[in-house]
């Protein structure tokens, strides 16, 4: 178990570490107007992240996207001390959240953007989805969270219409600054994303975020900064907060003991939100950690990864 954990502890330092340009991989993109397209990766996989980076000889502005029938959001990146010098060194990024139900095959990337003097500059690509490989595994929880009476099916329907309202509203600002951590301090864990789970011997949703087991009552950090946007006890994951850090970036943080934050509260990064807990739908205490990026759910630990140097 230690090895285990130290190998995904590597892993994610080395993407923390990796600069943008050494994890951007070739892809075939075909772009007007001086500007050049580099994906972090050349496909993707059901629950991933894709970091996408538009690099102009001149200042961009006005840079917009779509892909997978969704707007994407850029904001203003930066090249990294130490890379290459390159003509192309006006640069901006944006997320592409691939869901992790998302229908594998390749799908179209689209940007266009105006330079500072003016001229409109475009770029079309095509990003392959390929199946995830995710394990199967089987949890036994109390029986009103596999067959709910009628009244808690409503109160968990009326719960997700909310969370589906939070998740469609986008916050066009960037509401954060600097690098994506992770949530609690110490080991890391968090490697059963997307595991297809059987609960009480029936087949449910996968699972949608990264757990983190710890004891009741430590500490729970705001992986970035933003606002908080919901700070309530939900039928499935107990007490519950979600930040909204902008562009379309969400974070959940489930099952807490308590919460420190309440709606409308601004917080930084690393603030203490809440204390790790086994409140809702649990098998002990642990962290639930989720991310949705334009309302793809992704994995969580990719998002740091994929920031590391911002």
């Amino acid at each position: 178990m230690r090895i285990a954990k130290n190998m995904l502890k590597a892993a994610v330092l080395a993407g923390l570490l990796l600069p943008a340009s050494a994890r951007c991989a070739p892809v075939v993109a075909h772009c007007t107007g001086g500007v050049e397209l580099k994906l972090s990766a050349p496909q993707a996989s059901q629950g991933s992240l894709i970091l996408a980076q538009v690099r102009g000889a001149k200042s961009l502005r006005e840079v917009s996207g779509k892909w997978n029938e969704r707007n994407i959001y850029f904001w203003e990146g930066s090249t990294s001390a130490g890379t290459r010098r390159s003509t192309h060194n006006h640069v901006n990024e944006a997320l592409l959240g691939v869901d992790l139900e998302k229908t594998p095959g390749d799908y179209e990337l689209s940007v266009s953007a105006t330079t500072e003097n003016g001229e409109h500059a475009e770029c079309t690509a095509t990003l392959a989805v390929r199946e995830g490989k995710f394990a199967t595994e089987r949890l036994a929880v109390q029986q009103q969270f596999v067959e709910p009476n009628e009244q808690q099916a409503q109160r968990a329907a009326a719960e997700q219409e909310k969370l589906r309202q939070i998740f469609d509203h986008i916050t066009p600002e960037k509401l954060w600054h600097g690098p994506f951590r992770l949530p609690l301090n110490g080991g890391v864990r968090g490697t059963n994303f997307g595991k297809r789970r059987i609960l009480n011997g029936q087949p449910r949703s996968p699972h949608t975020g990264a757990d983190f087991p710890a004891p009741t009552g430590a500490p729970i950090h705001a992986t970035q900064s933003g606002q908080v946007v919901l700070a309530e006890e939900l039928y499935f994951s107990g007490n519950t907060v979600i930040i909204d850090h902008g562009l379309g970036i969400y974070s959940l943080y489930a099952h807490l003991s308590s919460t420190d934050v309440t709606v409308g509260d601004a917080v930084i990064a690393g603030a203490v939100i809440g204390k790790v807990g086994a409140t809702g739908r649990v098998t002990g205490p642990h962290l639930h950690w989720g991310v949705t990026v334009n309302k793809a759910r992704v994995n969580p630990i990719q998002l740091v990864a994929q920031t590391g140097i911002r």
